[in-house]
């Protein structure tokens, strides 16, 4: 696999396709790409934004990858990830991030998702965080020509609590109780940053890629 993106003091740059900085560091964490330069849209300047269309997350993390790394012509890795929650029929889904309008703060969608389970008992607000990153290279080329994108998935089992409760992680973690708990117990705000990335979807989705780059790049 040839990269076109250039060396940093022997480091290769791979193009984080988000403009968090909250999952640029997880993922910079959870990675452990110590041969990589791990850079935002933010940092090198690209302001367009990719069209999110797809029915799933595997779907936007593909076409985000493609989008970022053919305007770039960096290795591109993107995610894409959200929760669903069965008695909510999988909603949020893909629109995890904008549930409550499309600039929501984390704290609207924790309050509209907990509004529309009022009243749900506690084993029945099951839910999953699930994580899908995709892979982009614009300067590898299979045979045939074409360019191909690797994907790499993680899922974490969960509930939603009756209340928010905690402070650490972002979007919907002080809602969410991982399976591992009792009901009622810690939600994945109160856990500490190495117990979240152990077991989360993104932790789990992040090492299998890493295992990837680390051979195929």
């Amino acid at each position: 696999m040839t990269s076109t993106a250039g060396s940093h003091g022997g480091r290769r740059r791979l193009l984080i396709a988000t403009r968090s900085h909250h999952k640029l560091q997880e993922l910079r964490a959870l990675l452990g790409l110590d041969g990589f330069e791990l850079v935002s849209l933010d940092d090198i300047g690209v302001e367009e934004e990719a069209v999110e269309d797809a029915a799933s997350f595997r779907g936007n993390a593909i076409i985000k990858a493609r989008f970022y790394g053919r305007l770039t012509g960096s290795p591109t890795l993107a995610d894409d990830s959200g929760l669903e929650v069965d008695a909510l029929g999988g909603r949020p889904g893909v629109r995890t991030r904008r549930y409550a309008g499309e600039n929501a703060t984390d704290a609207q969608n924790n309050a509209k998702l907990l509004a529309e389970l009022e009243g749900v008992p506690p084993a029945e607000r099951t839910a999953r965080y699930r994580c899908v990153l995709a892979y982009f290279d614009p300067g590898w080329t299979a045979s045939g020509g074409r360019r191909r994108v690797v994907t790499r998935a993680g899922t974490y089992e969960g509930r939603i609590a009756v209340v928010p409760r905690g402070s650490g992680g972002f979007g919907y973690d002080p809602i969410f109780e991982p399976a591992t708990e009792p009901i009622g117990g810690r939600t994945v705000g109160q856990l500490s940053a190495a117990e979240k990335n152990r077991a989360s979807h993104r932790g789990k989705a992040a090492r299998a890629m890493a295992r990837y780059l680390r051979e195929a790049t």
